[in-house]
């Protein structure tokens, strides 16, 4: 959590769980530590698609499909989801969490790697919601760039890594240097590319949202 404890613990009164199955997946995930997104996060991806209305969302990271599922519920009529994920007991879980929903014609998983399968895309996406592994995200990115639309949205999870990404190289553990100095490249790149509008966010573990305002 990346503000004080009284605040976040104000918010989590006020703001509402989702409902229905979606809430059961919710409650049942956050119970037993899954990593989906946490609520505040699940409160501003429903504000920012409910005013987008995008027609193809692009995920890259699916885990047990909460976050498609509710991404799904703001799609014009036809709109679709394409999601990717690599990792068997999360696809399992997906697959059987888009069944109960009966969302099988909105949301297509592709299983595999991202870094192996996004250079292969050539569709182009409204809105983009990267929440994969975070030392592969400067990797992923022009890729992101790519296929996102002129006016599109690109949507980043987890990038301030509990604090972490504001100490110095010397002061983080060994062990996550490495994705401490790609996150750091990763933040510095979204925020001084010329084609994107930037905002880094403390919900959550940190949330960046580009705007791509002109053709790379």
């Amino acid at each position: 959590m990346l503000t004080e404890n009284y605040l976040q613990d104000y918010l989590k009164e006020i703001l509402p769980m989702c409902g229905g199955i979606l809430g059961d997946i919710q409650k049942e995930s956050y119970k037993d530590n899954v990593p989906i997104i946490p609520n505040d996060v699940v409160r501003l991806l429903s504000f920012i698609l409910s005013v987008k209305r995008p027609e193809r969302i692009l995920e890259i990271g699916a885990a047990v499909g909460f976050s498609s599922a509710l991404m799904s519920k703001y799609l014009v009529y036809g709109g679709k989801i394409t999601t990717i994920d690599r990792f068997d007991i999360m696809i399992r879980h997906f697959k059987e969490n888009v069944r109960k929903m009966s969302l099988e014609d909105k949301i297509e998983l592709i299983e595999g790697d991202a870094c192996d399968i996004l250079p292969k895309l050539n569709d182009k996406f409204d809105v983009i919601f990267l929440d994969a592994a975070k030392g592969q995200y400067i990797q992923m990115l022009p890729h992101c760039l790519r296929l996102l639309e002129t006016g599109g949205i690109l949507i980043v999870d987890d990038v301030l890594q509990e604090g972490r990404i504001a100490k110095k190289r010397e002061d983080v553990p060994r062990r996550q240097r490495t994705i401490h100095t790609r996150m750091r490249n990763f933040l510095w790149e979204i925020t001084h590319n010329d084609a994107l509008e930037t905002a880094v966010l403390t919900i959550g573990d940190g949330v960046a949202l580009c705007h791509k305002i002109k053709d790379i």
